[in-house]
């Protein structure tokens, strides 16, 4: 019998949404073939199964939400035949009711006067239970909530980040007002709580509208996006690079990829490429914080922002620096495809140091990407357009980029970023390195 957990798809995440059984108890199935889909803050995805065998038992439902190496279902790995459904264990019989006690006839004495019911006594709310996401600790953490004050709704009475609201909300309701009150010294400023969803409702004469709830993808990226915002002071710094000489060696080349590899050659790999040239010189942009402490990673694995019909991914190019041109735009296709199937394999979406966004497909020029957390920078890419720039007084037709990099202000100060983009700038312009 082999037991099948949810497994982490992201450093930071704690739990994941079944959304979909693929197979039925009793079906056969092969080892990876697909077995249930998942969604969480990082990944929309598809589990494969981890042995061959009859799926003997499923232990989660469709939509439930559990945490992070729950047993979810068990492979028979026997390969018998349909196993038979799990008989229903039957309900302990409910106790018959009590006779009701005979009623005292006596009456009761005149002077007997009656006892004042005894205070309420508060139920003392229980321990938190399950996991806690990275965003409750941190709102608990900012707004000094002890959690046992806290009741879960979730799961398992896990608690959830409207659980936390919600108890924000009460506490900061205002109290009576007193008569004689006393001058109250002002409390430290905190993040104001996030306002209690109110139900849209269209202004009159206003065209009628539809509403969906969100995916659950979607649903885990707000919760990512606001924790990341939350934990990093974001800043941007935007470079202005030349990439002709790339564009020229990318105009050579890219027919020559497609006939012998099957895939164009794009900018993304020489960018990438900058990048680790960029993060071997200055390590702190390729570090994480951990409370006090600064962690260097002694591995560059570059995060490449993959765009879904309902949402985003980040799959990892593990070892960055030691692939050149090709193998990095292999990697960057591969990752891309099996990302938009729903085929990438849990470990391929954890474990980066640095990520890439590259906007400029779409046309963009600047954007200001948010921080892939735990990371504490990411590189924005804008298109590439062919642009007149003065050069040495002359006009010229120039192929222009604009990269923006949004680092993290904790750890990366503003002269830090500016020479990291001037690094990755300087080996853009004079690129050297040949492609095949």
């Amino acid at each position: 019998m082999t037991d099948v957990v949810m497994p982490q798809m992201g450093e930071s995440i704690v739990e994941g949404t079944l959304t979909k059984w693929l197979k039925k108890p009793g079906e056969r199935v092969e080892r990876d073939e697909p077995l249930f889909e998942i969604s969480t803050d990082k990944v929309d995805t598809e589990i494969p199964s981890p042995a061959a065998g009859t799926l003997s038992e499923v232990l989660v439902e469709e939509g439930k939400t559990v945490g992070i190496n729950t047993v979810v279902a068990r492979i028979d790995g026997a390969g018998s035949p349909a196993a038979k459904p799990t008989a229903a264990v039957p309900a302990p019989a409910a106790p018959a009711p009590e006779a009701p006690a005979p009623e005292s006839t006596a009456p009761a004495p005149l002077a007997a006067k009656p006892a004042e019911p005894p205070p309420p006594v508060e139920e003392a709310p229980a321990e938190p239970t399950g996991p806690l996401s990275p965003l409750v600790r941190k709102m608990a953490r900012e707004n000094n909530i002890d959690l046992s004050k806290v009741r879960g709704t979730g799961a398992g009475g896990r608690i959830s980040k409207q659980d936390l609201e919600a108890y924000l909300a009460q506490s900061v309701a205002p109290a009576p007002a007193s008569v004689a009150a006393q001058p109250v010294a002002p409390a430290p400023v905190q993040a104001p709580p996030s306002a209690p969803a109110v139900p849209y409702q269209a202004p009159a004469g206003q065209a009628k509208t539809r509403i969906e709830p969100m995916s659950t993808m979607r649903l885990k990226i707000a919760e990512h996006m606001v924790l990341s915002k939350r934990t990093s002071p974001h800043v941007t710094t935007v470079h202005r690079v030349d990439m002709t000489k790339v564009a020229k060696l990318r105009d050579r080349y890219k027919d020559q990829f497609k006939s012998n590899y099957g895939f164009s050659l794009t900018y993304l790999p020489f960018i990438a490429r900058a990048s680790v040239a960029a993060l071997r010189q200055f390590p702190l942009v390729n570090a994480s914080i951990d409370g006090n402490n600064i962690v260097y990673h002694n591995e560059i694995n570059i995060g490449i922002a993959v765009a879904l019909e309902n949402g985003l991914i980040v799959p990892v190019i593990r070892n960055a620096d030691e692939k050149n041109i090709l193998g990095l735009q292999r990697s960057i296709v591969d990752l891309a495809a099996r990302a938009r199937a729903r085929a990438l394999k849990p470990d391929e979406v954890v474990g980066g140091t640095f990520s890439i966004t590259n906007f400029g497909s779409y046309g963009s020029l600047i954007g200001t990407p948010v921080i892939n957390q735990p990371q504490v920078a990411i590189i924005g890419v804008g298109t590439v357009d062919k642009t007149p720039v003065v050069i040495d007084d002359a006009i010229a037709i120039r192929s222009i980029c604009h990269l923006s990099l949004s680092f993290d202000h904790r750890l990366i100060d503003g002269a830090l970023a500016d020479q990291f983009m001037t690094k990755v700038k300087q080996v853009l312009e004079s690129w050297s390195e040949e492609l095949l």
